[in-house]
Order: C-alpha cells, then sequence, then structure tokens
C-alpha cells in the first residue's frame, strides 16, 4: 500500500520538520519544552516505522532496514533477535526480556533475595526506569552492530545509518546536548508506556506453554483509542493482539482484522482482551502499585529464572 506508506512517512517528516524548527526558534518555551515534546514524538514514530521493518517479509520491508538505525538511532539486528524472542515466548518468566526490569521495577510480588527496599514506592518512580528505555536500546544496539560489523549487509544497513544518526540527530536538535537527552527520554516513557500496558497485567507464565495461539490471547490486551492523534502515537500497538497473532501483516490491515479476530475468539470460547486506553493506562499502574504493598513470596521466581516445561 504505497498511499498508506507515504502518508505514515510522510507525517513521521512533518513531525521531525516541526520539532527541528521549534528547536531552532530561539523562541524560550518553543525552542526547549515545544521542541523537546515534538522531537520525542517523531522519535517515537520512527520507531514505530522501523518495528514495522523489522516484521515485514517483502523485499520492500528488507530495503528499509535501515530506516531504525538512521532515524532511530537502533540497529534491526539486535532488535529482531530481542524482539522475535518476545513474539515467541509472550511473557514466559525467565525468557521474554521485556520482563526482566528488576531490580527497578517489579510486576509481582518478589522472594526476599531479589526484594529491594525500594520497590515499595515503584508506583511513584515507574516513569524514572521507563525514561531510561531508548538510552539502553540505543547502547545494545550500536554493541551489537559493532559485534557483527564483519557482515557487509550489517555495515550497510546498520553501521554506516548509525554513525549517520546522530549527527542528523543532533542538528534537529539545535546541536544541544541537553535537547537530545531530553528527547530521549521523554521519547522512552512515551513507548515504555505503549509497549508495557498490553502484557504486563495480562498472564505471566512461570511453565513453557504449549498452546502458542492461547498464550498470545492469554498474555496480550489491545486498547481502544479515543481520538485520531492517540490512533496515530500508538503505532499500531493499540491492536496488539492482532500483531502478536499475526506479526508479518501490515499494521493498516489491524482495523478490518479486528472483528474477524473477536468472532473467532468468541466461537472458539477464548477472551478477546480489551480495554479503552485510559482504562488499560490504569490497570497497568494499579499492578504497579498493588506489588509494591505486597509482601514478599518466598516461592516465587526471579525474572531471570528459565520457564520450566510444561507438566
Amino acid at each position: 500500500e504505497p498511499l498508506t506508506e507515504a502518508a505514515t512517512i510522510g507525517l513521521w517528516a512533518l513531525t521531525v520538520g516541526a520539532g527541528t524548527a521549534c528547536a531552532w526558534s530561539g523562541v524560550p518555551f518553543v525552542s526547549s519544552a515545544a521542541a523537546v515534546a515534538t522531537l520525542a514524538t517523531a522519535n517515537t514514530m520512527a520507531g514505530w516505522i522501523a518495528h514495522d521493518y523489522i516484521h515485514g517479509k517483502d523485499k520492500f520491508c528488507d530495503n528499509m532496514r535501515w530506516f531504525g538505525p538512521l532515524f532511530a538511532g537502533l540497529g534491526s539486528t539486535w532488535w529482531s533477535n530481542k524482539h522475535n524472542l518476545h513474539h515467541a515466548v509472550t511473557n514466559e518468566v525467565g525468557t521474554d526480556e521485556d520482563l526482566m526490569v528488576d531490580p527497578a521495577l517489579w510486576l509481582w510480588a518478589p522472594n526476599e533475595k531479589s526484594d529491594k527496599p525500594w520497590r515499595r514506592l515503584q508506583h511513584l518512580y515507574v516513569l524514572a526506569p521507563f525514561s531510561l528505555l531508548f538510552h539502553i536500546w540505543r547502547f545494545d544496539s550500536a554493541k551489537v552492530a559493532w559485534e557483527r560489523r564483519a557482515d557487509p549487509k550489517v555495515w550497510q544497513q546498520e553501521m554506516l545509518p548509525l554513525f549517520a544518526h546522530y549527527p542528523l540527530f543532533a542538528t534537529a536538535c539545535a546541536f544541544s546536548l541537553p535537547k537530545m537527552l531530553a528527547v530521549i527520554s521523554l521519547s522512552s516513557v512515551f513507548t515504555a508506556v505503549i509497549v508495557t500496558v498490553s502484557h504486563q497485567t495480562e498472564d505471566l507464565f512461570f511453565e513453557r506453554q504449549p498452546d502458542w495461539v492461547l498464550a498470545q490471547l492469554s498474555s496480550t490486551r489491545d486498547s481502544v483509542s479515543s481520538n485520531p492523534f492517540s490512533e496515530w502515537i500508538w503505532g499500531g500497538m493499540n491492536y496488539q493482539v492482532e500483531h502478536h497473532l499475526f506479526p508479518t501483516m501490515p499494521r493498516s490491515k489491524y482495523p478490518a482484522l479486528s472483528p474477524v479476530l473477536k468472532a473467532w475468539c468468541e466461537a472458539h470460547g477464548v477472551a478477546y482482551r480489551v480495554d479503552d486506553e485510559l482504562d488499560i493506562l490504569k490497570r497497568n499502574f494499579a499492578l504497579y502499585k498493588n506489588v509494591a504493598e505486597a509482601s514478599v513470596d518466598p516461592s516465587a521466581p526471579s525474572a531471570g529464572a528459565p520457564a520450566t516445561a510444561a507438566a
């Protein structure tokens, strides 16, 4: 769908242009807060577009793998390895790296060895570790790309775009390091809030799951956007159930797939999990608060303990 793709990239480019204009304006507030907010939004959008190309299996997507390194600072090799594992073993404790967030945050009451005093406050400081997301991902991307630099394709589609990304990013931020750091941090919060709410409150698996489809439906929740801006900034991740069951499908197809999938779930007696966007956010932050107030659980596994085979 070239028109849909062009519109997606065009809207992202307009956001980058608006943020860059704000950063260079020299006008108080506009050149600082407005620039950071706009460029952070653009950075999150670049992440969603790169995410599309990571999942896509056609020649166009393969040829666009450079987009993430160049415009989001995220390498496709590292991302593919991490993200494909998440899709294969969603919410399996010890294998799905998206659950390995302690000792910054806890998703279930920990055992005494894994507990820390600050867990009691995690619902108050949760946005602080969220703000580190892209800082960590950028470092990991560069590390993996450098380790695989002998591969000519990695050089062409990752190393060179990653080298070019930071001068471009610095230019957009008017060569201001504080702005660059603020953009990455705020974009991290936007993205982390979106990607965590779809899974963290759902079923966690401490054993290997033999039924992959049922596991995806049990560990994933959709969100219903209330306005066009929200639909845009979610980047298709509001259709997380559809995305997990059909990860190579273009996100533009998810609205049409949603009622079909709902009907299939109803016919097979399986819950199709979905919330309004405000409710899904409340649900996730309630989880952090409940776990913060919970007593230690002597039998709880650590986040890095591998799931065992189902009996």
